[in-house]
């Protein structure tokens, strides 16, 4: 198979990883943006951009996004135990009961999907299922690595994936327009590039999950009377 096969094989099924149809449950979720819309935090185009470009700098962006890379290349490499040391990392950060379960619900329902699939040898599965609850991320970076889509564009459809579902919450909440959540998108995608470019130069040291508001968003959404998303 020519290599320009082999690459656009990747990206297709990169495109899979991060269609909103992927059956995972994202829909279902909104991350702490719909209870910063009920308490009047994000209640138009303008807030909706700042609050979805605060959550990736100072949590995604500094946090997620370079810990998804650590996990590829553990994937990458084989190795489970730190395949399964950065998993515990990333499920030690989630802020909140609902931040926890979104992760794991999204993970098992994709390690299930991949399971099933019957595109994965025994041996890449096996390690796959040593990971004891295995993470969003931990179960989309284990197929990226599988399926030898590269690192840089494989997180650039990871965080797509997060900032589409996110704009699509807003338009939902706000609610928003469809042009709105196009222009969302136009703005928010054009810093995708250089979170991925940090993300992958990012020593252990600096990785940082500093936003207190989200956190706090999530906490009072466990108690919110009224509620289109899971979290």
């Amino acid at each position: 198979m020519p290599a320009s096969h082999d690459a656009d094989r990747a990206l297709a099924r990169l495109l899979r990883l991060a269609s909103p149809i992927l059956p995972v449950g994202a829909f279902s979720y909104s991350q702490g943006l719909e209870p910063a819309a009920e308490r009047g935090l994000v209640r138009d185009e303008a807030t909706a951009q700042r609050w979805i470009g605060d959550v990736l700098a100072y949590s995604v962006g500094t946090f997620e996004a370079p810990l998804w890379s650590r996990l590829y290349r553990a994937w990458e490499a084989g190795d489970v135990k730190a395949a399964a040391g950065w998993n515990q990392v990333f499920l030690a950060g989630r802020e909140s009961a609902e931040f926890r379960a979104e992760t794991l619900q999204m993970g098992y329902s994709l390690r299930t999907l991949l399971i099933d699939s019957g595109e994965f040898d025994d041996v890449r599965l096996t390690l796959l299922r040593e990971v004891e609850d295995a993470a969003f991320p931990t179960a989309f970076s284990f197929a990226c690595a599988a399926w030898q889509i590269a690192e840089r564009q494989a997180l650039l459809g990871y965080l797509w994936a997060w900032l589409e579902n996110q704009v699509s919450a807003a338009m939902k909440t706000v609610p928003l327009g469809q042009n709105s959540g196009q222009r969302l998108l136009a703005a928010l995608s054009a810093r995708l590039p250089g979170l991925v470019d940090a993300a992958l130069t990012m020593e252990d040291d600096q990785l940082s999950n500093c936003a207190p508001g989200l956190a706090l968003a999530s906490c009072r959404h466990e108690t919110q009377y009224s509620r289109l998303f899971r979290s």
